[in-house]
């Protein structure tokens, strides 16, 4: 009888603003019906609220669940990572005395309603990192005394934050991070005056700071970065005299430091990177005596660096890269006591290396890209007891450095990575480099070094990149670099190296890219290169090496990594090897013993001999197993189509390639998530995954096309590299925050599939094929008109744009990766894969996009050379290049290769750019905007990043690039 009391309760829950309105409080079963309501509107995959029972008098001993003592009313729901989807029901309306609502890091779907916030005793609301969308409503904060902490970070919300957040006086924290949110700032948020922490970060917000932030009196913490908020930084800034930290870093600020940030005696870090900052570092900076860390980096300020610097006892990272900073680091900053990263790449600063500079206890020093120069000897002949410094990096590259590698270096123990390309170094390199035993990098190239590598580099037996190309080194390749096991990286190309590849390479099970060419090698390739698994590029082009290619990685060398090798042989080379194989062994069935080579009993005329080679009965025994072998996946295809249909029910997949669960046995082993709610596959003739559904392949895996239930086709991505997925928590929660970006030029991705071993991406279907079949496979007659072309390359730079904006590098843009829907519209596919994926290193994602050769921007082979969006911006270029000319990024003549960037840039220089555009247009385009496109391509494809724009740039800049006609028709 309690049961169907309880089950008719439920069913009055469901008007729960009628029981609210006019209903008696029923006492404590109000807090259990209520969390059986919540439990039945979300999906609990791993049975985290199994403890929930309706038929117990109290909730207080459910998981998740804390009761106040006293009242015995439930105070705290805490369901953080249940992975729970679904919606928030109104079921929590019923927890009238609840002070903590807690849902962070589940798959919740839905909006936010102004009832749930209004909860008369909540407190705390924290939904971060789920999936809620929408706008928020105007009212929201209408009645949100009581609160102090709302938390909504990692969502996607999206539209204006409500004024109406102003009537939260008691607010405390407030983090709206990681959303959609745009438009300006709410008018009253200055007004929040007991506001502590404010995260606005990673949202769209734009227009000017307004004025009144001092208004924020206790606050402690502010962060607005990575929005695109414009105008100064607010010169009433120093009002928020508590201030500990301020991040406004990636946005369009501009002007100068104000002086108001004196004020700040509190404040320990100020990060205001990614600017438009401009003038001088102020000398009042060196008054902020509690700064721990300052970035400046990539503003535009200038001029030389303040002496006051030195003042900043506390400071421990200092960070103004990438600005126009000239003069020399002042001597004064040897009273900076407490730093320990020094970074000021990409920047005009001259004179010698400081000789503080190895005093003070670094741990990392970065001052590559400047015009630095004189020698080490100095700076490194003042540090004393060098041993005991913790120095991890050294980047001096691309200096104006002179003299040689000062033997003190190996000193650094604790050295990581150690950078001096570039430069002009002179001597040998140091015996004593093998004392380094936790360096991972080591680049010396483009120097003047000459001599042999030491033998004792074999000591470093934590190296993983040797980079010594472009010197003088003489002498062999030394075998102790068999010693060296996590070596992936080996560039020795452009010396005067001689004697053989040592067979010590082949025991470097982790070599991955190896340059040896331009060097006097000679001798055979050890045949043990071959077992190298790893391998994705080994170049020995224009040595003097002979003989035959070993087999494995070599079968498929690119043509052009062995040329230059006269006496090489092999498929690569386009050169024979002249084997000497011995005469065929015949079979003579009359006799009991074989036949001597060269020769044959002549036919008896009583019978028909038997004459068979060994080539002809391994032929033989060949077609012998494939007939087996069809027989036997003829019968395997009968069995597994016979079990489709029992299987379809158990999981979401059958017929799945590789796939080693077993659905009838370990019907739980996957998890299927559709962020739209649909949770189910067609089970039609085709199998999800089938081949007969594969739409392509790629460097992380193959497509298959597949529709829903409800009739909607979705893309389906197996993801090749699942050994690489560890965490199933990690993946889920970066693959929902891909599923949150949206945008009518980028592919949605829809939903996910995971096992341990097997991970899919489910996508839209897009129907028109890609950018690179439109362009390089189409019909003389489905050839794309300028009008599309030019809507193209404006549409992938929208999505491209948009995809900066949250922080978000593609890294892999080709045009097989450029969609084109029914309609003619682009859209970017693939993007995020590097950010699900954090453990691919550069050169297994390079090896991943390999393909994608010609799009890479130059900085990829550099490991010491920071990938940022500029990379993609590059990428861009080239494809805005391939779609105006129709030819592709590298093209392979029969005694030449053509780069695209090249052919352009060398046409424009001689004043015949407009014969770059694709002919099969025959003049019919407006050179108005195809030589500026094709410019505009240019300079993405600059080789030094910061000489590119950024994508929201180059939207600009293709808006002005329009016909001026076609602009004032449409403004007609």
């Amino acid at each position: 009888m309690r049961k169907l009391v309880a089950l008719s309760s439920l069913l009055v829950l469901s008007f729960a603003s009628i029981i609210c309105e006019s209903a008696p409080s029923p006492g404590l079963d109000e807090d259990v019906l209520g969390l059986i309501v919540f439990k039945a509107d979300v999906e609990d995959p791993g049975g985290k609220l199994s403890s929930w029972n309706e038929d117990d008098d109290t909730p207080c001993n459910w998981v998740g669940v804390h009761c106040n003592p006293r009242s015995k009313r439930v105070s705290e729901l805490n369901l953080d990572g249940f992975s729970l989807s679904g919606k928030l029901g109104r079921g929590l309306l019923q927890l009238q005395s609840l002070r903590k609502l807690s849902l962070s890091k589940n798959n919740l779907t839905g909006t936010l309603s102004s009832a749930l916030v209004s909860l008369s005793e909540l407190r705390i609301l924290d939904l971060s990192e789920n999936n809620l969308s929408g706008e928020l409503p105007h009212d929201l904060f209408e009645q949100c005394g009581p609160l102090r902490t709302i938390n909504l970070a990692n969502n996607n919300f999206s539209g204006q934050i409500p004024d109406s957040l102003s009537n939260c006086a008691g607010i405390s924290v407030l983090n709206f991070s990681a959303n959609h949110f745009s438009g300006s700032l709410p008018s009253g948020i200055w007004g929040l005056h007991g506001l502590r922490s404010l995260d606005l970060s990673f949202n769209m917000l734009n227009g000017e700071i307004p004025r009144g932030i001092d208004g924020l009196y206790n606050v402690k913490t502010i962060d607005l970065s990575h929005n695109q908020l414009t105008g100064s930084v607010p010169d009433d800034i120093g009002g928020c005299s508590l201030l500990r930290s301020l991040d406004f870093s990636e946005n369009s600020l501009s002007g100068n430091l104000p002086n108001s940030l004196l004020n700040l005696s509190y404040i320990g870090n100020l990060n205001l990177r990614g600017n438009s900052l401009v003038g001088q570092v102020p000398d009042w900076i060196g008054d902020m005596r509690g700064l721990e860390s300052l970035y400046l980096s990539a503003n535009n300020f200038s001029g030389v660096l303040p002496t006051s610097m030195g003042n900043l006892r506390s400071l421990k990272v200092l960070n103004m890269s990438v600005n126009a900073l000239s003069g020399s680091l002042p001597e004064s900053m040897i009273g900076c006591t407490s730093l320990q990263v020094l970074d000021f790449r990409q920047n005009l600063l001259t004179g010698d290396l400081p000789q503080w500079i190895f005093k003070v206890g670094l741990q990392e020093i970065l001052l590559s890209v400047n015009k630095i120069e004189g020698t080490m000897n100095n700076s490194l002949a003042s540090a004393e007891t060098v041993s005991q410094h913790n120095l991890g990096a050294l980047d001096l590259s691309h200096n104006m450095l002179g003299g040689s590698i000062p033997s003190s270096i190996g000193g650094f123990a604790s050295l990581k990575l150690m950078n001096l390309s570039k430069n002009s170094l002179t001597g040998s390199i140091p015996r004593n480099v093998g004392e380094l035993k936790e360096l991972v990098v080591l680049d010396l190239s483009e120097n003047k070094l000459n001599g042999s590598i030491p033998p004792e580099i074999g000591q470093v037996t934590s190296l993983q990149e040797l980079l010594l190309e472009k010197n003088n080194i003489t002498g062999n390749m030394p075998t102790s670099l068999e010693h060296c096991p996590s070596l992936s990286v080996l560039i020795l190309s452009n010396n005067s190296l001689d004697g053989p590849v040592p067979v010590a390479l082949s025991k470097l099970a982790n070599l991955k890219v190896v340059d040896l060419s331009f060097n006097q090698l000679n001798g055979s390739l050890p045949k043990q290169l071959e077992n190298l698994q790893h391998l994705f590029s080994f170049n020995i082009s224009h040595n003097n090496l002979q003989g035959e290619l070993p087999g494995g990685f070599f079968n498929t060398i690119s043509p052009s990594a062995v040329s230059g090798n006269p006496s090489l042989c092999g498929s690569a080379t386009k050169r024979s090897c002249a084997n000497v194989l011995p005469k065929p062994i015949v079979l003579n069935p009359d006799s009991a013993t074989i036949a001597s080579s060269g020769s044959s009993l002549p036919p008896t005329p009583a019978y028909k001999r038997n004459i068979l080679s060994i080539s002809a009965l391994i032929a033989i025994g060949a077609a012998a197993a494939i007939v087996i072998g069809v027989i036997t996946i003829t019968v395997l295809n009968l069995r597994v189509k016979a079990s489709a249909s029992r299987s379809a029910t158990a999981l979401p997949f059958s017929n799945i390639d590789d796939f080693s669960y077993s659905p009838s046995r370990d019907p739980n082993a996957g998890k299927l998530v559709m962020f739209s709610g649909e949770l189910n596959f067609s089970t039609g003739t085709h199998a999800l995954l089938n081949k007969d559904c594969e739409l392509g392949r790629g460097g992380f895996g193959t497509v298959y096309q597949t529709v829903l239930q409800n009739g909607h086709p979705v893309a389906i991505k197996k993801l090749t590299v699942s050994s690489l997925v560890k965490s199933q928590e990690d993946f889920e929660r970066k693959v929902k925050k891909l599923g949150k970006i949206r945008h009518p030029n980028l592919v949605t991705l829809e939903g996910y599939y995971w096992t341990p071993s097997l991970q899919l991406l489910i996508y839209e279907f897009i129907s028109g094929g890609s950018l690179h079949k439109h362009l390089h496979e189409g019909s003389s007659r489905s050839f794309l008109l300028w009008d599309e072309r030019f809507n193209i390359i404006m549409g992938m730079a929208k999505g491209i744009s948009h995809l900066h904006q949250l922080n978000v590098i593609h890294y892999n843009l080709k045009s097989s990766n450029i969609l084109i829907d029914a309609s003619g519209e682009p859209k970017v596919a693939d993007f995020g894969l590097a950010r699900l994926l954090p453990m691919l290193d550069r050169y297994i994602l390079s090896s991943k996009v390999q393909s994608a050769l010609g799009y890479m921007a130059p900085e990829f082979a550099c490991q010491t050379v920071k990938i940022t969006e500029k990379c993609d911006v590059y990428g861009f270029g080239v494809l805005a290049l391939e779609v105006v000319t129709g030819k592709r990024p590298v093209e392979y003549m029969e005694d030449d290769v053509v780069v695209l960037c090249e052919m352009v840039r060398e046409a424009l220089e001689e004043g015949r750019v407009e014969e770059c555009v694709d002919e099969r247009l025959q003049r019919n385009f407006p050179a108005e905007e195809a030589i500026p496109l094709m410019k505009l391509g240019l300079i993405c494809t600059s080789q030094v990043p910061s000489n590119r724009p950024n994508m929201k740039e180059v939207v600009s800049i293709l808006e002005l690039i329009r016909c001026p006609s076609e602009s004032l028709e449409d403004s007609g």
